[in-house]
């Protein structure tokens, strides 16, 4: 079984993980309403998804 010979370094081993940070979810902009929704997604605000009206929003 393969032993490290040195300790690695703190340094070493935050720059190997400098890329597995977890980001964000991506976001667009809805193009009836304008609000921000997932992409791929009905939009929460209007309901609408790809010009076509899928969920039932009760007008206030």
């Amino acid at each position: 079984m393969a032993v490290p010979k040195r300790k690695t370094s703190k340094s070493k081993r935050d720059k190997r993980r400098t890329h597995d940070k977890i980001s964000g979810p991506e976001l667009v902009e809805c193009p009836e309403c304008g609000e921000a929704k997932l992409p791929h997604h009905a939009c929460l605000e209007c309901g609408d998804y790809k010009g076509q009206n899928v969920l039932d929003k009760e007008e206030d």
